[in-house]
């Protein structure tokens, strides 16, 4: 009877999961930053997932002709062409696919890296914390970047080794926040009455600790994947990408290989610049106001 009674005092989680989505979408339509935010993710999903599909670009060179090398842009050719007479336009829609996708899958790895760690350090505490700590500490000094183009370099030039390498060096910031919400609800006292009726440890981090800690991993999310996007775009335009896979950072190297930046042939690089600019901007804001509706510190100053 009376763990029916602890039991039936937990809140369920479905409805406060509704609310949360309900405060996430007001947020972002209520704000002109988030509205703007959602417009350019629109915008860049369109082009990623619809345009391939429309204007499929073939990364040989078949079909290209010596006579369309560097043309401006015209009626047959609407972003002109490449140093290999090759149609930018579909250059570029092939790009925004390819560079969302290293910025999702990148993420994807970031956010369970840092949550495991971070739900990790939290629950269990003492020397298990310590140590996951200390090993995120040390990640945390390092220098992000140079430390992705190393790590590019030394394991070659593969758009899975890209991916996994972006992934495995942007968990450090999710773990440390993960890890204060974890101490913060490990001491209240619904976590203490369910370990009082002898509730396994895995079963309290599944079922009262991570939806708990999944809004703060979600709006972290929606700001990491600009970072990923940008630092693929980064290693791509020193050399160091996937030749195969035609990314925005690709093109912006190869541009700057045949010299179309030094001529100011700003069809080949304007493109893939602002359309890099537009997927972080977008990122950033809906990140912003996804985090203003999730985080609970937050949210209390406001």
């Amino acid at each position: 009877m009376v763990a029916a009674e602890l039991v039936a005092e937990q809140p369920p989680l479905e409805p406060v999961r509704a609310h949360e989505a309900r405060r996430v979408w007001r947020s972002l339509t209520a704000d002109w930053l988030g509205r703007t935010g959602l417009a350019l993710f629109a915008g860049v999903i369109i082009l990623a997932v619809a345009g391939p599909l429309f204007f499929p670009f073939a990364s040989s060179t078949t079909g290209s002709s010596s006579n369309a090398v560097l043309q401006a842009p015209s009626g047959q050719h609407w972003l002109g062409t490449d140093e290999l007479g090759r149609d930018l336009f579909r250059e570029f829609l092939s790009g925004a696919h390819i560079s969302l996708l290293v910025g999702l899958a990148a993420t994807a790895i970031s956010m369970v890296l840092g949550a495991g760690l971070g739900i990790a350090s939290g629950y269990y505490g003492g020397w298990i914390d310590n140590l996951l700590m200390r090993v995120t500490d040390f990640f945390l000094v390092l220098p992000q970047l140079p430390l992705v183009i190393a790590l590019a370099a030394f394991f070659g030039q593969n758009i899975s080794i890209i991916i996994l390498v972006i992934g495995m060096t942007g968990w450090p910031t999710t773990a440390r926040i993960v890890r204060s919400q974890t101490l913060s609800l490990r001491s209240r006292q619904f976590i203490t009455r369910v370990r009082s009726l002898g509730a396994s440890d895995l079963r309290i981090l599944r079922v009262h600790i991570l939806p708990n800690v999944l809004p703060l991993i979600f709006a972290n999310t929606v700001l990491v994947i600009g970072g990923a996007v940008l630092a693929e775009a980064t290693i791509s335009f020193l050399g160091l990408g996937d030749p195969v896979q035609v990314s925005w950072g690709t093109m912006l190297h190869f541009a700057f290989e045949s010299g179309a930046i030094g001529r100011e042939d700003w069809w080949y690089f304007m493109p893939p610049g602002l359309g890099i600019v537009l997927v972080v901007l977008a990122f950033t804001l809906i990140g912003h106001c996804v985090d203003q509706a999730l985080n609970p510190r937050l949210r209390s100053s406001r």
